[in-house]
């Protein structure tokens, strides 16, 4: 009862070699500059569209499964060709690659900027002088999660706004040296993303932390509760 071996089994092979592919371009992407991970997947995406004949015509009389491949083929050859005409535009985004030549990137720079901490005592400087609410937030390069943060939910106008009132700290653990591990061990987090809010006293805001993605219409209610309870201190 099992299938006979034939050419179908190259198509399988070749199947699972462009998604291994695809996986390790999807693992090393929070740990590669963006101009490199579009190149990547672009790169894939048209050679995959080439072994799918997307360049070559159509038999006269081929089948539906050919003329289905074919389009499947064309199909990554256009998304291949935008993320290379987006990469040299100056678009970042896999996802959005031709959104800059529409200024589709106006609201992701706007992102508020934060400060750098990378100690105990420097969170405890900053907080001792800290003169609005505070929103410290773990982050490091291999962690996706945190790209997302930044990528959907800090660029999101309304969470933007609220964030340009606070002070914003940004603990970044990429090294896990001894500080790095000092400093999330003393909120027990085993490691990023997490976001911990401060009232002006320094005091951590109870009931308004946040470990994990959250997407932007949650975390601007979040935001909105610290600010609230920051204001009442």
């Amino acid at each position: 009862l099992l299938p006979h071996t034939g050419p179908w089994m190259e198509g399988v092979k070749r199947f699972f070699g462009v998604l291994l592919l695809a996986t390790a371009i999807w693992i090393a992407s929070p740990v590669l500059p963006g101009v490199v991970t579009m190149l990547a997947w672009a790169a894939l995406l048209i050679a995959s569209s080439i072994y799918l004949h997307a360049l070559d015509p159509l038999p006269a009389h081929a089948g539906g499964w050919h003329k289905l491949w074919k389009g499947v083929g064309v199909i990554a050859l256009l998304a291949g060709a935008s993320l290379l005409i987006g990469a040299a535009a100056g678009s970042r985004d896999v996802l959005q690659p031709l959104a800059v030549l529409r200024g589709g990137a106006t609201a992701v720079s706007a992102a508020p900027a934060f400060q750098p901490v990378g100690s105990a005592a420097e969170l405890d400087a900053r907080l001792a002088g800290a003169t609005a609410p505070v929103m410290l937030d773990f982050y490091a390069d291999w962690c996706v999660s945190c790209k997302e943060m930044e990528r959907f939910t800090f660029s999101d106008p309304q969470v933007a706004a609220q964030m340009a009132g606070m002070t914003l700290l940004k603990a970044d653990v990429t090294d896990n040296s001894a500080e790095h591990q000092a400093l999330l061990k003393r909120f027990g987090l085993f490691g990023p993303p997490g976001i911990l809010f401060f009232d002006r006293s320094g005091q951590e805001i109870a009931g308004t932390r946040v470990v994990g993605f959250m997407p932007a219409g949650p975390f601007s209610s979040t935001l909105g509760r610290a600010i609230a309870a920051s204001g009442s201190r």
